[in-house]
């Protein structure tokens, strides 16, 4: 059987100042780089083959904190990057706001209506076929043991609505994705998966 540990990056500048990153970056703040540490903790007694993370500097400097010190193999990927938010990027969520309305609220409470094209962004269609191209090669590279992967709110959000056979329109379906919420997924030989947790904080609460 092959366990999943599926985390999002902790938090970073441009969090806090509630503006969109999306293929952008921004280097992680003080809360950030503890939340990263608490994770690791939770999972020091986790013998992990690989690190996956999206090769985006937020999420390799998480997954870098994540390894314990520990020799582990890390593997960045372009796909597990989050979703391209286009002209979004850079932005307060108050200025898109002022230019975008009807596309930002839909993005967060009617996924199947977000309109990309407006800011020349990346649609959730294009974005799950990627999502789930990179995850179906992971899985079909690791039929057991345990690995991590270290990617983005809307990636994470793809990634189970692929991994569960969800719509669209479910995407946000879940709990909030918090900076370095766990989940975790067991997958067996036949591809039946099974949750375990989901967006889980609890070791957040364990400083």
């Amino acid at each position: 059987m092959l366990t999943i540990y599926l985390t999002r990056h902790g938090e970073t500048e441009w969090n806090i100042e509630n503006r969109l990153q999306g293929s952008r970056d921004s280097n992680l703040t003080s809360n950030g780089i503890r939340d990263a540490k608490l994770l690791g903790k939770e999972l020091t007694e986790v013998k992990f083959s690989k690190i996956y993370t999206s090769s985006s500097k937020r999420a390799v400097t998480t997954a870098n904190i994540l390894t314990n010190d520990r020799s582990i193999q890390l593997i960045q990927e372009d796909d597990l990057k989050e979703i391209n938010f286009g002209d979004w990027e850079g932005k307060t969520k108050i200025e898109i706001n002022e230019q975008f309305k009807n596309e930002f609220e839909s993005l967060w409470s009617s996924p199947h209506l977000y309109d990309h094209t407006p800011h020349r962004g990346e649609s959730l269609e294009d974005l799950r076929n990627r999502v789930g191209d990179v995850i179906q090669k992971i899985v079909n590279s690791n039929e057991e043991g345990n690995i991590l992967i270290v990617t983005h709110a809307v990636v994470l959000a793809t990634i189970v609505a692929y991994l569960k056979q969800t719509s669209t329109e479910k995407l946000w379906d879940i709990p909030y994705v918090h900076g370095t919420s766990l989940t975790v997924i067991h997958v067996n030989k036949d591809n039946n998966i099974e949750f375990k947790l989901l967006c889980d904080t609890s070791h957040l609460e364990k400083n």
